[in-house]
C-alpha cells in the first residue's frame, strides 16, 4: 500500500472541540516560539525553525498556515510563498531563490510551496529535464541535512485531500465571487493529471523522508482536524529538538 493510500481521510473534529484543541496548541506554540527567540527563558537564541508546506491544490495550506502563525507576533515569523520561478531565477540553480528566506538562530520561517516543486510540478509538467529533477532528490536531501547539521528544526507537511473533496472545494470557490480568483485553469489541468502527481508525490515522500527532515502527511479532508494536527506537529518537533539539545522547553519564567 502506498503512503497516500494509507492516510485516514475520515478523521474529523467538531467545531467546538476543534476550537478548544487549536487554542491549546496555539498557546503552546507561542510559548515555544518566544523561547526559541530568546524573549523568555534563559534568553539564549534557540535553533532555527523552518516549516514547509506542500499539498494538493485546495488542500488547505493557506488556512493551516494562517492558524499556525496567527497567534505569533508578526515580527517573530516570516511567511514566504513560492510560485513558478521567474525568468531571472531560472538563470540560477533551483535552490538559489530559497536561501534569502531561510531562518537564522532564533528565527522562524514558513514556506508555502518550496524546493519540492522541482520534483512535483516541474517533473510532471516537463518544466525541468528528467536528469535535473532526478538529481534534485539528493540535492534536496543534502540541503536539508546541512541545515539540520547547522541546528535547524525542519518540519515538512504534505496536505492530503481526496479527489472528491478537492472537487467540492473547487466548485465552492467557483461559486464564491470572493474566492473565485483562487481557482485557475492550471488547477483544473493539474487535477486531470492526478495519477501522475500521485506517483511524483509517492517518490518524493520515499526519497526525501529522512530522520532529520521527516514528512508529515496530514489528512486534510476535514480542515479543522488538519489545522490542529499541523500546529501540534510543529510544537512536538520543537519540543523534541530542544530536549535533544538538553534545553528545557518549560523553564521557570519570571512573572
Amino acid at each position: 500500500m502506498s503512503r497516500l493510500d494509507d492516510v485516514d481521510l475520515t478523521l474529523t473534529l467538531d467545531k467546538k472541540e476543534a476550537k478548544k484543541q487549536l487554542a491549546a496548541a496555539q498557546e503552546r506554540l507561542v510559548h515555544l516560539r518566544l523561547l526559541l527567540g530568546g524573549q523568555i527563558g534563559p534568553g539564549e537564541l534557540g535553533p532555527p525553525l523552518l516549516v514547509l508546506f506542500e499539498g494538493w491544490d485546495a488542500s488547505g495550506k493557506g488556512g493551516a498556515i494562517q492558524r499556525l502563525v496567527g497567534e505569533l507576533d508578526s515580527r517573530h515569523v516570516r511567511v514566504a510563498q513560492f510560485a513558478a520561478p521567474t525568468r531571472d531565477e531560472k538563470r540560477h540553480h533551483f535552490l538559489w531563490r530559497f536561501w534569502p528566506v531561510l531562518p537564522g538562530w532564533g528565527g522562524m520561517a514558513v514556506l508555502d510551496r518550496s524546493w519540492y516543486g522541482r520534483v512535483l510540478v516541474e517533473r510532471v509538467e516537463g518544466f525541468a529535464p528528467e536528469e535535473a529533477w532526478r538529481r534534485a532528490y539528493q540535492e534536496i536531501v543534502d540541503l536539508e541535512t546541512t541545515l539540520a547539521a547547522e541546528g535547524a528544526v525542519l518540519v515538512k507537511f504534505w496536505m492530503h485531500v481526496s479527489p472528491e473533496e478537492q472537487l467540492r472545494r473547487f466548485e465552492a470557490r467557483r461559486a464564491d465571487p470572493y474566492k473565485a480568483w483562487k481557482l485557475t485553469e492550471e488547477d483544473w489541468r493539474n487535477r486531470e493529471k492526478r495519477g501522475e502527481y500521485e506517483a511524483a508525490v509517492e517518490e518524493m515522500l520515499e526519497r526525501t523522508d529522512t530522520p532529520v527532515a521527516p514528512w508529515h502527511v496530514v489528512p486534510a479532508d476535514d480542515k479543522r482536524w488538519a489545522r490542529v494536527a499541523v500546529v501540534r506537529a510543529v510544537c512536538e518537533a520543537v519540543e523534541a529538538a530542544l530536549h535533544a539539545r538538553g534545553i528545557d522547553p518549560d523553564p521557570a519564567l519570571d512573572r
